[in-house]
């Protein structure tokens, strides 16, 4: 099994014995959709697998933090946060927006993307080269300003 699969399985089970129920939880969520991508599907689990689960899920409780917040629901908006804090702890540390750039300019370099018409492909190589690393959100409008 890949690193960060085994490393969720310790954890949770870490969070079992301090009956931690919010870490139970989400850490066995992500470890079922982890599961259900890969091996449900026919396909070798693998750390980038399990990565992508871990921010899919990251930017799903943003979002959902969001929204509870402006619904004025503070009590589910907490909930969400602590559990945002114990997925963060998985994911790579983002890179900074100069830093984002810099890979961007150099793929656009690399791949001769001359327009907006090339945008998809910048975007497909960046984001496989960063891996989790920034906000597909920020790369995609890095990359808007750099194509003219």
């Amino acid at each position: 099994m890949p690193e960060m699969y085994d490393r969720l399985m310790a954890d949770m089970k870490n969070a079992m014995k301090e009956h931690d129920m919010v870490a139970v939880n989400a850490i066995r969520g992500i470890i079922a959709k982890a599961k259900d991508l890969t091996v449900n599907a026919g396909k070798e689990m693998t750390d980038d697998a399990v990565l992508s689960v871990v921010a899919k899920g990251a930017k799903q409780r943003e979002e959902s933090i969001a929204q509870f917040t402006a619904a004025g629901r503070e009590e589910l908006a907490a909930g969400e946060r602590k559990e945002l804090e114990l997925l963060k702890k998985y994911l790579p540390a983002q890179l900074g927006e100069d830093e984002v750039a810099a890979v961007v300019k150099a793929v656009i370099a690399e791949t001769g993307a001359s327009s907006k018409k090339d945008m998809g492909r910048v975007m497909k190589e960046t984001m496989a080269r960063l891996k989790g690393q920034a906000d597909g959100k920020l790369v995609s409008r890095l990359v808007g300003v750099a194509l003219p």
